[in-house]
């Protein structure tokens, strides 16, 4: 039932993730992104809302800087941050304008989303965007933040931006194809629970243009999970996986609402 329930999602928030926006050289990868815009477009001509949390301002800079490994130390990310969130917004703003449709930026911190009027503004501006079929794109804002008081991953920042708006589904597009647990690391359809073994399956990451992994992912779900909302982690490298999804097609692992168990 709970893959029947996703096909009703009206407001929905999708994580992209660095590993799937970047191509090698860790440019941003145009033909996925207009295939993916394409996608969400269909979405919204549906009258579903739909906003995205996307990864890959460090990235976009490091190529368009020319550098061959992500820096360690936080003035290196905030410069890259700088660089690339605008070739970012950009390449955004092209493609949705394709599908017929307009973006509006938006920066979050959290210091911001503790303020209580910050946070109050943030989600009137996002529904503003919602009302006029703006498709918000939201990113933590590298290039001021510190690392005491930064999400530390877009994992994190997707699934209280979820909580924000009231969505009705979270989905994270990631370059795996869900959950994947045994000794042969197979896909997990449904988890209802994330417990210690489900925790322990998890691992992190070691892409050089990527943080957290599934470790940060479940972190995510739970967050959402708790707060009514279902999640969804999937290939968002595979043809058409968010059509599939609000299809309610068996891909990726679905995480269910607790409110729904």
């Amino acid at each position: 039932m709970e893959r029947q329930d996703i096909t009703k999602a009206k407001r929905i928030v999708v994580k992209v993730g660095t590993s799937v926006l970047a191509s090698k050289g860790f440019a941003l990868d145009e033909a996925w992104m207009q295939g993916f815009a394409r996608e969400i477009g269909e979405l919204l001509k549906q009258g579903r809302e739909v906003v995205i949390v996307s990864s890959g301002a460090i990235a976009a800079g490091m190529h368009l800087l020319g550098m061959k490994k992500r820096p360690s130390d936080l003035p290196g990310k905030q410069a890259c941050a700088a660089v690339g969130q605008g070739n970012l917004i950009n390449k955004y703003e092209d493609m949705f304008r394709n599908a017929g449709f307009h973006v509006g930026q938006i920066l979050l911190t959290w210091e911001g989303l503790k303020d209580r009027r910050m946070y109050l503004n943030a989600k009137n501006t996002i529904n503003t965007l919602l009302s006029k079929s703006v498709v918000p794109i939201i990113n933590e804002n590298d290039t001021v933040a510190v690392d005491e008081i930064k999400f530390g991953d877009n994992d994190t920042l997707s699934a209280l931006v979820a909580e924000l708006v009231g969505a009705d589904l979270l989905v994270m597009l990631t370059d795996v194809d869900g959950f994947c647990a045994g000794s042969k690391k197979q896909r997990v359809d449904k988890i209802t629970e994330i417990c210690p073994e489900i925790e322990a399956a998890a691992g992190g990451t070691e892409k050089e243009h990527s943080l957290g992994g599934m470790k940060t992912k479940l972190k995510a779900c739970r967050i959402a999970m708790s707060s009514g909302i279902h999640c969804v982690i999937a290939n968002g490298r595979k043809k058409d996986i968010m059509t599939k999804i609000i299809k309610g097609e068996n891909v990726g692992t679905l995480f269910v609402a607790e409110k729904e168990k």
